[in-house]
Order: structure tokens, then C-alpha cells, then sequence
């Protein structure tokens, strides 16, 4: 029997906190020819993908392109790490992601938490590191499930005075929120396709400090598919040591040349436009009888998804459903926030028009639900 498709969304529609919408002209890229991937047609590719990957990363390092998923280089950077135990600051779901991959790859792990939507204490931060020397530190920059954006810049600072490589997820970050590889001693970063970049999902990008390659030299069992060593040695050459998903590097071709079109900066100023947009949205609904709230706290907001906190007797899932209903799509609350939250992921290539029809649309969806559980209460 033949699976059933959705029915088509207008672009401008699809606000989940990834993978997120993807231009019509980026997914027609991926029907160009094939080539043959050990060729000159290939490096020139590659080469030109390095070029716009740098610009993004804001370094001048090889920029390491894997046909995985982002977790792929969460395990990269945890097997080609030095041997000794690892310092996990966690925050939400993908943090707590972060600590579970040390562990299966069978690494020390002591874990840092707070609270889902809470930041780090950077004192807190600066005693765990004093107490023990760690090899490495994992950080989320931009935790997906909470909105809460990390002070990477400063946690890698006390990473390094303490002698540990600073790792940092940016998944949500990355060509949304403002990070500067090299200018901040970031020691591993790394980020997936089907976010901020607005691309299809099944690539990631990672940038390894020269440092850290050098001293992975030394790991033993750091594995093959997914060793920093050789895919940066292929890197500097514009080859990957395996096949690569030639579709979607033909998609990224083509959405770097827009990203590079718009600028950073320009790309950054619009995501914090549309996350303060989301901000004053929340606070007018607030004051109009419909109590909603934003899960971060002010001063630590991701510019790229907003958790929204809804009205008692509000599931998120009712939620997402009325709004799928009234033809958009956003994200539910994720793991144990799931019934009291959604999500929406102003990120990619929307714009502050489009994310007005989101908001209008997740107001009226929220209004159908909030009035019959306040008659119930």
C-alpha cells in the first residue's frame, strides 16, 4: 500500500525547532548530475563549500562535513578526545544527550546540571573544573528543547584555564546565533544541516581545533568512520575519506551562496529580531488575559527557538494540533516538558512577515483552548 504524503504547506508555514523549512530552489539543487567524487569537479566543489563553511564557523580551519547526523560529530569529538574523564554541563534534553554519548563511548562522565531552562553559574562551572582535571567539556550553545542560549565564549574560557578542550554542541546556534570559533579558543564545534542553515537534514559540520587534532593523534580506539585525524587531513585536500551525500552538498552549494548573500551579521540581527518579536508577543498575550510565558530566563534567550510556557489546563499537544490545524506547524514541548510548553523555531530563512502569521495563528489556536480550561477551572 502506498504511504500517504502530507498535503503541501506554503513556504512560510513550517516553524518546527528542526528540521526546519527549506527553500524550493535549495531542494531543486539536489537533482543535478552526479560526479565522480575522487574527481576535479568534486574538489572544486568541496573547495568552494570550504570557503562558505569557514565564513559560517568564523575560522580558518578546515571545516569537517559528515554525512550524519550532528550526533555523529557529538561522538567524533568524545572518541578523538584524550583519555581521562569528561565534565557534562547539562540543561535539557540535548545536553543530557551530550553526557549519555560519553558514556557510551564508554567515557567517564561527571555531569553539571541545573534545571530544564536554566543557565550555568559560571562559578559553579569554574569549582567543578578546579576539583578535577577533565579532558574535555561538553556545552550545549543553543539547548533546543529549553530556548536557553549558553555563554559558550565564557565556559571555554574556564575550560581552557583549566586545561580541558571546550566542545561545544551549536545546533541550534550556528548561522543563527552569533559564535566566533577561532576569536573565542572554541576547541570542537559542531552543528547539523536542518537548522539555522536551513537545509535538508543528514549533514553535519564540525570545526577541531588544531590543538585537538594533534592530541587525537594519540587516542587509541578513536575509530574510523568518524576519526577527526583523517577528516581533517581529507579536508585540507577538498576530499572526505568516505562517500559523500553529493545531493545535499549540491543543497548546501546552494544555500551558502544565499546565506553569504545576506551576510552574518545581517542573518544574526534577523534571528534576534524575530526572537524579541516572539518576546513581545508573550508579553502582550500576558497582558490580554492569556498567561503565557517564555521558559528561558530574560538575558539567556536562543535566538533561533522560543518554549513557550502555556496556561494551566493547556496540553502542548492540543496545541500543536490546532495550530496544524489552521495550517502551520510548530514543536511540541520535548521530553518532560511536553505538556506544559511548545516550541516555535524562528529560525532558517524565516522572516519577521512570515513569523507574524505564525504568532496570529498560534494565538488563535491557543484562544480556542484556553477558554473552555479556564471555564473548567
Amino acid at each position: 500500500m502506498t504511504a500517504q504524503m502530507p498535503e503541501h504547506l506554503p513556504f512560510g508555514t513550517f516553524f518546527l525547532p528542526g528540521p526546519t523549512e527549506v527553500r524550493p530552489e535549495v531542494l531543486a539543487a539536489m537533482v543535478r548530475p552526479m560526479i565522480a567524487h575522487r574527481g576535479k569537479a568534486f574538489e572544486a566543489l568541496y573547495q568552494r563549500l570550504q570557503e562558505g563553511l569557514r565564513a559560517v564557523f568564523r575560522t580558518t580551519r578546515p571545516v569537517l562535513v559528515s554525512t550524519s547526523s550532528a550526533s555523529g560529530l557529538m561522538e567524533m569529538a568524545v572518541r578523538c578526545a584524550p583519555e581521562g574523564p569528561i565534565l557534562a554541563l547539562v540543561n535539557g534534553a540535548f545536553s543530557e544527550r551530550f553526557a549519555a554519548i560519553a558514556r557510551g563511548c564508554q567515557r567517564e562522565v561527571d555531569v553539571l546540571e541545573v534545571p530544564w531552562g536554566a543557565t550555568f553559574d559560571l562559578d559553579d562551572v569554574a569549582r567543578r573544573l578546579a576539583a578535577r582535571r577533565y579532558s574535555a567539556l561538553t556545552v550545549v550553545h543553543s539547548e533546543t528543547s529549553t530556548g536557553v542560549l549558553t555563554d559558550v565564549r565564557a565556559v571555554a574560557a574556564l575550560a581552557r584555564r583549566h586545561g580541558a578542550f571546550c566542545v561545544v554542541d551549536s545546533v541550534t546556534g550556528i548561522a543563527g546565533a552569533p559564535l566566533e570559533t577561532d576569536a573565542w579558543g572554541l576547541d570542537f564545534v559542531l552543528t547539523g544541516s536542518q537548522k539555522a542553515l536551513a537545509l535538508p537534514p543528514g549533514l553535519a559540520f564540525g570545526v577541531a581545533s588544531e590543538d585537538f587534532v594533534q592530541r587525537a593523534r594519540a587516542v587509541p580506539g578513536r575509530g574510523l568512520y568518524l576519526d577527526v585525524v583523517e577528516m581533517t587531513e581529507f579536508a585540507l585536500r577538498h576530499q572526505t575519506p568516505q562517500t559523500p551525500a553529493l545531493p545535499l552538498l549540491y543543497a548546501l552549494d546552494a544555500q551558502l551562496e544565499r546565506l553569504l548573500g545576506e551576510g552574518l551579521e545581517a542573518r544574526w540581527a534577523r534571528h534576534e529580531a524575530m526572537r524579541a518579536r516572539t518576546a513581545r508577543w508573550v508579553e502582550r498575550c500576558a497582558a490580554h488575559g492569556l498567561p503565557l510565558g517564555i521558559l528561558a530566563p530574560e538575558g539567556a534567550r536562543s535566538p533561533t527557538v522560543t518554549a513557550v510556557t502555556l496556561p494551566t489546563g493547556v496540553d502542548g499537544g492540543d496545541v500543536v494540533r490546532g495550530v496544524e490545524a489552521r495550517g502551520y506547524v510548530i514543536g511540541g514541548g520535548y521530553g518532560k516538558l511536553r505538556a506544559r510548553t511548545v516550541r516555535i523555531g524562528h529560525m532558517g530563512d524565516h522572516t519577521l512577515e512570515s513569523l507574524e502569521g505564525c504568532l496570529g495563528v498560534v494565538e488563535a489556536a491557543l484562544g480556542a483552548l484556553a477558554a473552555p480550561a479556564a471555564r473548567g477551572a
